[in-house]
């Protein structure tokens, strides 16, 4: 399965998780933009980037790449992203269906990689456990974006 198809199916999974939810979900048209789609919670819309996680045998752990990826027939471009162009990373493991929530501050505050810990052998959890279907995350960003200042 290549990278596009694993993409397609984290985006898909998002969908019918927010679509139960009863939230709105607004699908941008190419893939142009630096966000992949927008919720619309209550009138409140967030843009989400989304990210498929792959797991890496060597470490025994989930992997997501936090750089964008332009790719033509030549190269491949990779850049970090910054706070103006999502609200929120949602990362998906297809084989757990389990999401991952960061805020964009969060997401891009790390190297290359977020390493994801899926096991209940490690004594401390790491810092990214804090996200694992942090879906509160999402709710509070709407309700606080909606209060008239």
């Amino acid at each position: 399965m290549d990278t596009k198809l694993k993409g397609d199916i984290a985006e898909q999974a998002l969908i019918l998780f927010a679509l139960k939810q009863g939230w709105g979900v607004l699908n941008p048209i190419g893939d142009r933009l630096p966000y992949d789609l927008v919720l619309d919670i209550n009138g409140v819309l967030l843009k989400i980037q989304v990210k498929s996680a792959w797991f890496d045998s060597r470490k025994n752990n989930y992997v997501v790449d936090t750089r964008r990826t332009k790719t033509n027939r030549r190269q491949m471009l990779r850049a970090k992203y910054d706070c103006s162009d999502f609200d929120f990373a949602v990362v998906y493991i297809e084989d757990l269906d389990i999401f991952y929530v960061f805020p964009c501050e969060v997401f891009i505050s790390y190297g290359s990689e977020i390493h994801l810990i899926e096991t209940d052998k490690r004594q401390r959890k790491p810092k990214s456990a804090d996200f694992r279907n942090a879906w509160e995350l999402v709710l509070q960003w709407a309700v606080q974006a909606e209060m008239p200042e």
